[in-house]
């Protein structure tokens, strides 16, 4: 589906942030659900060339995550967190590690804000902050971007199949 919503990654050089910023043609409750609705997540959550298998999801304050993608050839990646805050629909606060990397503990902290527009649409910042430089510049160049764009994009098929 063809949307002029586009996924804007900020990361500026030398810093351990970044921001993804992305407007939906769909009410903030409506996102805000698909964010914490397992069988939501599922089915947008990362690249469109991989499978999502959820471990747990419990995507409220206190809980936890976990879930894998699998690609075509068959690799895992699985991914955890911590859930610090949700509240219902304006903002989430968790943490997010990539389990494939040879030690544990690269973390970030990871906020995101919902914010409602004119029209029934609805404006996501996401701002995660990273370790440091070096474990922020890794995961930019281990092609989260392309997960979160292609993912973003099957969100907004989801809300066209779905309204």
């Amino acid at each position: 589906m063809k949307t002029n919503n586009q996924t804007k990654v900020t990361a500026e050089p030398g810093k351990q942030e970044l921001f993804i910023t992305r407007q939906f043609e769909a009410p903030r409750e409506l996102v805000f659900k698909a964010f914490t609705d397992p069988g939501i997540v599922s089915q947008f959550l990362g690249p469109r060339d991989m499978v999502m298998t959820i471990d747990h999801y419990n995507m409220k304050t206190g809980g936890s995550y976990r879930y894998i993608h699998t690609d075509p050839a068959g690799n895992e990646y699985a991914f955890n967190g911590a859930v610090h805050e949700v509240t219902f629909p304006e903002r989430m606060i968790q943490t997010f590690e990539f389990e494939g990397l040879p030690e544990r503990g690269h973390v970030s902290l990871d906020t995101a804000l919902f914010e409602p527009l004119p029209g029934n649409r609805t404006q996501l910042t996401m701002h995660s902050v990273f370790r440091s430089v070096a474990d922020r510049d890794g995961i930019v160049a281990a092609g989260m971007e392309r997960g979160i764009r292609e993912g973003f994009e099957r969100l907004d098929e989801f809300f066209v199949k779905n309204s």
